[in-house]
């Protein structure tokens, strides 16, 4: 893997030490273990084979290779250090260290002894001879070329002096050894008639000093004119006559600054030229006496007088002066030759910086990459420029660092702000808050809406405390917020090679803004998406300077284009962007015209997509010719449709996308909807629901793009809340009207929302048009939901009329369409690359569909290599598309599970796509996130998907497939796209299906758990679940799932530890202790299986009690816990406390003790709390108190269960959560349910079918009541349910024997509260049968009864309330006095009613727990002025179950004769809309509408029907009085 000339060893990751540990072959258990360790480079440098042996545990065999190899690996390191110095690019760009100036070379060598052992150089440019020091830097430890001698003349020779202690001398003694090293050098090249350079701070010597010849080390210069002022020694140490042309021979000093990347320290290269021209030195040879301190003396002296040549590297005295002299004529020829080449010089050839700077931005494509995002760094713009930015304008900008504190006000983002909307950010700012997802965040800050603008160094405009700082200032407080900034776009939010990074230098770069480029290069592991664009050259050499401390001075110049101006790069730039200049958008309007959409306002509205008139116009003609034949293919090939396929289709570019055959249905479905009615609600609902892969969505958008111009139309992003849709949407309405009465609907498309979100947003929306008073009968918006479903038909039973399925299935026409299209394509591509449309034409017939998925899946599998890393992607793709819906990988991911690494990011997906095989390419199809832009893969088509699992997984199963899916550690710990992988990860293993959902069936676990546990065996789940588990951090949510496997295979002792699991970890969570309880009811009923044929003794039922009341301990904590949520209400452990106490009471009477004859015993036993029968007092010691209270415990958790459903409706379709915080068992008939269970419960405490013969008058009251209860009198739920379930025996009947089981003269008796609420509402039952039943008490009676009810009405029961309602409604022949009375009493009910729903109902939206209607009134005195809605099914069991909830729904019901004959309308007022009835002295009642869109927004005369409800009375069919 490693080669000598990559990284150092000492700075690998684990990563790199993992790969290398692969190439060198050890095995993957072993590289796992020291993964594990956290073995890096650093610490692989250090350990030993017996570290390896005896704490990792390796066998002494690899652990010998890893030794050996690892120091075969060092030496190379080692000699690269010392002969080759590399000059490295991309991501192993060099950083430098710190080296301090010390004093002595023995020092310096042990300082960096070390490093120099395996660390490489790398090379580095000299500056250009005869040139200012000021335009150029030096990196520290960069290599200069060695010393060198004469080569043309012109060309300079060099000498290299450390000077690393004479920097650090005083004045004289500095002044006289750096003159003595330049005067010598000087003399050498002017007497061989040279240029040449002498460098001070770069190593000379060639000994083991840690460094290697011509290093770069600098040194510190504190005043610079030390080193100009020592050349005035030229005078001292030259004749007078030379001294004057020596002067013209020697430059002054070159200061080169040295860049060291963690070090603040200021050191330079001293340098100075020698530039002997043939005019000044012709026919002379040069003498100099050279300056020397004589420490002795404490004075310079001079040498003896010497003539130096260059010799080689080396300046050395002239041996023979004479023969020197006579070859001065041969030199001076030498030179003057030299000279005239050099002078004479072709013209300087003019860069295309036009092309450079086109190359740079698009990649090297024609057209910019629309899809790419673009980062600017920026700081002050001049005001010239403000006009010429229409080129950022047309950009896809992620975010701007902005360094101008002004620019809000007057600068960049002013005018920008005029064009686009804008997100005004700090760097602090992008500190992600704890608690939210990487998702959450981006969606916090609006970052793939609206671009950021991140204002660096504060703003001066801000009330805030963000002021402007100083660059020590900036360092000190900003430098770490720009570090976090970067990083975590870098890292976090872009994956590489999806975004570009442009620095504009308009105004000189200070030290904040260089910082910027060091934190993106080291984010970003290179340079190569990095482009710096300067006008000014100056600028541009501030910036260069520093760039180098971080990368070559080539890579700086080739991303760079110095010199065009900004209208230049706004005009170039703009010939190559993907759309025109910015075309406005338009949007029909009310009174049949048009208007434009504002940019700025369309981007404020994050939550829509909206579709304008002229959509996808302001694309380029050039992207059309490039793009138009890869966006067709993708699209057939099984990509989404976009809007610019249906463009593209409407101008003839291409072939017409078909319309399939649902496309008319839906669409006749919008056109109704607009038709006018004064009963036409504000909103209405169109839903699709289609087969996945059967072009469901295609047809929805099909349905946006045709009615753009007569509605407005957007696509929902379902990842913003209800409210900000609601919000966007009613803005989206009004936008450019001036009256929100007469406004255009709004078509809103819902994209494989949840039920409940859409919900959300209707809910919303009628809220926005209620407050905004829209007159009845106007049509404000049309929600259509397009959803998958694997029962399309079935879905659309429940609504035809609002309802469209799309099946895979074509009709006869369709199939003339698709073969014709089909033909015509496959003209234009093979059909491999049209896979979803060959597919489709196909007819989806199941036997068809399968066996031609099955040859064709057979024939693309042929000659794949199973064991390659491709087909493993395809694999882990491929299982989670079956059975995750809507489930990909991102490229991202994919590459790192490739292992890829790019050099270039532009030929990044072309790098990838390579790196797929042929059958990859095939079925694997390229998704780009409408928002992000970031690219994944899916399976072309989930029967595709479905197959290759079933033919690539012949050899491996499912199970084991799925456990490398999640144990592989580069796909879960890879950064970009880390929430979304993990979501679909965690939804594999744990996600049910739901008939709801648009699944085949409901599922107890996951669909690949149930695949695993019945297709191949319990223990692979099981082992499939632990591993998640232990993946996951050990989620509560896991050891829940583990629980209810092992309980499902009768693994109890497994089953009861996961529960407990699962409850430590939150023991608040009523679900986790429903699951528990069910875990020992299931053993329970285990248990009493097993004795089926046995004799049940008290002895061996001992175990089966214990489980038994286990199960109903945890019930109640479950109980317990859900009381304490707010949040859900979640009855399962009233459920479960009731069906095992039922279970538990038939095992004990089956006991010999308690059997049929002795029943009295049991009664006795269970109620008596001294009585025991001997025959059990031993063996149920610890039992009898708990048994003895099983009554109380049941009848509780009866009374609540009854309680709720006498407050809400229970026919709600409502969708359960996603996660697995669901009960265990859901009960589909739960008024059925209770019936039966309570008359179980009766039987049991009563013995019921014992004492049907008795005399009741001998029944205690206790026993009495459990008779009630077993006739299903025990509360008004189950009282009420005689009148909607009159299919067993005779409910007058019935109910009769339920009142002649209270005293015969109740006034008297003084019962319950309870008793006399279930005593009052059989009355009401038996009203609704019959009014002469003898058992039927006089209302005036019952009127009277009622007034043993609690006087303090907070101690009623909701039920009591309710009926005092009923009984206290007043009538028209009522007196004013009783009418007074009866309003007191009726308002005092209603308040407290209103109480006690508000806390039933907790923080639970109303919505979705809809309030039930008992009875209406109705136009007859006493019983007969009220009506049970069950007499509403006698009109309306003529119609279909479809139509009857349509009508209810839509509120027609109320519309059809025979209500207005069945149900009193009453007169009333609506009041800022509120209805109001009248009452006794003009008082005024109000009267909630039981759905508030349909009252009117004025103050009006309205008439409505009365509904009476456990809140009190509604209103319904609210109707304006004309």
């Amino acid at each position: 893997m490693e080669k000598p000339e990559d990284p150092p060893l000492e700075t690998w990751t684990e990563s790199m030490v993992s790969n290398w540990l692969t190439s060198i072959g050890v095995k993957e258990t072993y590289i796992k273990k020291l993964h594990e360790e956290e073995v890096d480079g650093r610490i692989l440098c250090e350990i030993s084979e017996e570290y390896l042996e005896k704490k990792i545990g390796l066998k002494s065999g690899p652990a010998l290779l890893i030794i050996k190899k690892r120091d075969e690996f060092v030496n190379s390191q080692k000699a690269s250090g010392k002969h080759l110095h590399k000059q490295t690019t991309g991501k192993h760009y060099h950083e430098a260290s710190a080296i301090k100036s010390v004093d002595t070379r023995a020092d310096m060598k042990e300082e960096h002894k070390e490093d120099s052992e395996i660390t490489t150089k790398k090379d580095s440019k000299l500056r250009p001879f005869d040139t200012k020091g000021v335009d150029f830097t030096y990196v520290k430890n960069s290599v200069f070329l060695p010393e060198s001698g004469v080569v043309d003349f012109i060309s300079p020779c060099h000498e290299y002096k450390s000077f690393a202690i004479a920097s650090t001398l005083d004045h004289q003694r500095l002044q006289a050894k750096f003159a003595k090293e330049v005067l010598k050098f000087a003399t050498g090249c002017m007497n061989v008639r040279t240029n040449g350079t002498i460098h001070f701070g770069v190593m000379d010597s060639r000994g083991d000093t840690g460094y290697v010849h011509g290093e770069i080390i600098g040194i510190p210069v504190k005043e610079k004119d030390v080193y100009c002022d020592a050349l005035d020694y030229i005078e001292s140490s030259f004749c007078s006559s030379d001294s004057e042309l020596v002067r013209l021979c020697i430059g002054e000093p070159q200061f080169v600054q040295v860049v060291c990347s963690n070090s603040t320290e200021e050191l330079y290269v001293v340098e100075v030229d020698i530039k002997p021209t043939l005019s000044i030195v012709k026919n002379k040879v040069f003498s100099v006496r050279l300056p020397n301190f004589n420490e002795k003396a404490n004075k310079v002296q001079f040498e003896k007088k010497t003539a130096y040549r260059r010799v080689g590297s080396k300046t050395e005295p002239v041996a023979d002066l004479s023969e020197f002299y006579q070859r001065i004529s041969f030199r001076d020829a030498r030179r003057e030759e030299a000279e005239k080449k050099h002078n004479f010089t072709a013209p300087e050839l003019c860069q295309n910086l036009g092309k450079k700077l086109i190359m740079l931005i698009t990649g090297g494509k024609k057209i910019m990459d629309k899809e790419k995002w673009h980062i600017l760094v920026t700081n002050r713009f001049p005001e010239k420029d403000l006009q010429s930015i229409d080129f950022l304008l047309n950009m896809n900008i992620f975010c701007m660092f902005d360094f101008d504190p002004d620019s809000n006000v007057s600068g960049l983002c002013h005018e920008y702000s005029k064009h686009h909307a804008v997100n005004r950010h700090f760097m602090q700012n992008y500190k992600i808050p704890s608690g939210l997802s990487i998702r959450e965040f981006e969606s916090h800050l609006r970052l793939f809406d609206q671009i950021s603008w991140i204002f660096c160094n504060g703003r001066n405009d801000f009330k805030g405390n963000e002021p402007p700082c100083d660059e020590k200032t900036w360092v000190k407080t900003k430098r770490t917020l720009l570090k976090d900034c970067v990083s975590l776009i870098c890292k976090d939010i872009l994956p590489k090679g999806t975004f570009q990074v442009i620095f504009l230098l308009t105004s000189p770069a200070d030290t904040p803004f260089l910082n910027t480029f060091y934190e993106f290069i080291t984010d970003m592991e290179g340079h190569e998406d990095i482009i710096c664009l300067a006008e000014s050259e100056e600028n541009f050499k501030e910036w260069q300077r520093f760039a180098l401390g971080s990368c070559d001075r080539e890579t700086v110049n080739s991303s760079s284009v110095v010199g065009m101006t900004i209208s230049q790069i706004n005009a170039t730039l703009q010939q190559v962007q993907p759309t025109t200049t910015q075309v406005t958008k338009r949007l029909p309007i009310h009174v049949k015209g048009e208007c434009f959409l504002d940019t700025r306002d369309e981007e404020m509205r994050c939550s829509l997509e909206i579709l304008s008139l002229n959509h996808c116009e302001e694309t380029s003609p050039d992207l059309i010719e490039s793009e138009k034949e890869t966006i067709e293919q993708q699209f057939y090939h099984g990509g989404k449709v976009t809007w610019m396929n249906l463009w593209l289709a409407d101008k003839k570019i291409v072939g017409e996308v078909i319309q399939r055959d649902a496309y008319s249905e839906v669409n006749s479905l919008v056109k109704d909807c607009l038709c006018w009615s004064l009963d036409r609600a504000p909103i209405s609902c169109i839903n699709i629901y289609h087969h996945p892969g059967s072009g469901g969505s295609t047809v929805a958008r099909q349905i946006l793009w045709n009615n753009r111009r007569d509605l407005r139309c957007a696509v929902v992003k379902p990842s913003y809340s209800a409210t900000v849709v609601s919000e966007d949407a009613i803005w989206l309405r009004e936008y450019e009207e001036k009256d929100p009465q007469k406004c255009l609907p709004v078509l809103l498309l819902f994209e494989d929302c949840d039920k409940e979100y859409l919900e959300d947003v209707k809910y919303e929306l009628e809220v926005a048009i209620n407050t905004k008073k829209i007159a009845r009968g106007t049509l404000c918006f049309i929600l259509l939901s397009c959803r998958r479903s694997h029962n399309p038909e079935k879905m659309c039973k429940e609504s035809v009329q609002q309802n469209v399925s799309i099946t895979h299935k074509l009709s006869e026409t369709e199939k003339k369409q698709f073969s014709k299209k089909r033909q015509s394509l496959e003209k234009q591509f093979n059909p491999e690359f049209i896979l979803t449309f060959v597919l489709m034409s196909e007819e989806f017939e199941s036997h068809k569909i399968a066996e031609y998925v099955k040859q064709f899946v057979k024939h693309l599998l042929q000659g794949i290599n199973p064991d390659s890393v491709v087909t493993k992607l395809v694999l882990y793709v491929s299982l989670l598309n079956t059975y995750v819906q809507n489930s990909f990988i991102s490229q991202s991911h994919c590459e790192a599970l490739l292992a890829l690494s790019f050099h270039l990011d532009r030929f990044r997906q072309h790098a990838f796509e390579t790196s797929l095989s042929e059958q990859a390419r095939l079925v694997l199809i390229h998704l780009r996130d409408e928002n992000t832009y970031i690219n994944s893969i899916r399976i072309i088509h989930p029967l595709v998907a479905k197959e290759l699992l079933q033919q690539l997984g012949d050899k491996q199963q499912q199970s084991d497939l799925a456990l490398d899916l999640l144990n592989n550690d580069v796909l879960f710990e890879h950064r970009f796209g880390k929430d979304q992988y993990i979501k679909f990860l965690r939804d594999l293993f744990m996600t049910r299906s739901r008939i709801s959902k648009g699944d085949k069936l409901d599922t107890f676990f996951s669909p690949l758990i149930e695949h695993v546990r019945e297709k191949e065996c319990p223990d692979k789940a099981i082992e499939l679940l632990k591993a998640a588990y232990k993946r996951f951090n050990e989620d509560a949510f896991f050891a829940q799932q583990l629980a209810r496997l092992n309980y499902k295979h009768d693994r109890f002792e497994e089953a009861e530890q996961w529960a407990k699991t699962a409850v430590a970890k939150r023991p608040n969570n009523s679900y986790f202790l429903d699951t528990k309880g069910q875990v020992y009811r299931e053993w329970f009923a285990a248990k009493c299986k097993a004795m089926d044929q046995d004799q049940k003794t008290p002895e061996n039922t001992v175990d089966a009690l214990e489980m038994a009341l286990k199960a109903i301990e945890c019930f109640q904590e479950c109980k317990n816990a859900a009381m304490q949520d707010n949040e859900t209400m979640n009855n399962a452990g009233l459920v479960g406390i009731v069906e095992v106490g039922c279970a538990l009471l038939k095992l004990m009477s089956t006991l010999h003790v308690f059997s049929r004859k002795k029943h009295s015993e049991f009664i006795r036993y269970l109620l008596d709390t001294d009585y025991i029968p001997a025959q059990i007092e031993k063996p149920w010691e610890h039992f009898h108190y708990t048994l003895k209270n099983i009554q109380k415990v049941m009848l509780e958790a009866l009374e609540w269960i009854s309680e709720d459903l006498s407050y809400f409706q229970t026919d709600l379709n409502t969708d359960e959560e996603k996660t697995s915080e669901t009960v265990e068992r859901t009960i589909k008939h739960p008024m059925h349910w209770l019936v039966n269970k309570s008359s179980a419960y009766g039987k049991y405490f009563s013995g019921a079918s014992q004492s049907k013969d008795q005399n009741l008058e001998k029944l205690s009251p206790l026993m009495k009541r459990m008779m009630i209860y077993y006739y299903g009198g025990g509360s008004i739920t189950t009282i009420f349910s005689l009148l909607t379930n009159q299919k067993d025996g005779n409910p007058v009947m019935v109910l009769e024997n339920i009142i002649s089981l209270y005293p015969s003269n109740p006034m008297r008796a003084k019962m319950p509260q309870v008793d006399l609420v279930n005593y009052i509402a059989s009355h009401f039952a038996l009203s609704c049968f019959s009014t002469n039943s003898p058992k039927l008490a006089a209302f005036q009676d019952l009127q009277r009864l009622s007034n043993q009810f609690p006087k303090e009405k907070p101690r009623c029961l909701p039920s009591a309330l309710f009926l005092l309602i009923l009984l206290f409604w007043p009538e028209e022949h009522d007196t004013e006095a009783e009418k007074e009375h009866k309003y007191e009493t009726v308002l005092l009910a209603v308040e407290h009613l209103q109480r006690l729903y508000d806390k039933k109902l907790k923080d639970i939206p109303p919505r979705k727990k809809r309030i039930y209607t008992h009875f209406f009134l109705s136009n007859g005195t006493g019983f007969e002025k009220f009506v049970h809605k069950s007499k509403f099914e006698t009109i309306t069991k003529v119609l279909s179950v479809s139509e009857k909830r349509l009508k209810w729904f839509s509120g027609e019901v109320w519309k059809m004769p025979e209500m207005s004959k069945l149900l009193k309308c009453v007169t009333g007022w609506t009041e800022d809309e509120k209805v109001f009835l009248e009452g006794p002295k003009g008082m005024k009642f109000h009267i909630p509408a039981l759905k508030t869109s349909s009252v009117p927004h004025n103050n009006e005369n309205v008439t409505f029907y009365l509904g009476f409800t456990l809140k009190g009375p509604v209103a319904y069919n609210i109707t304006v009085q004309t």
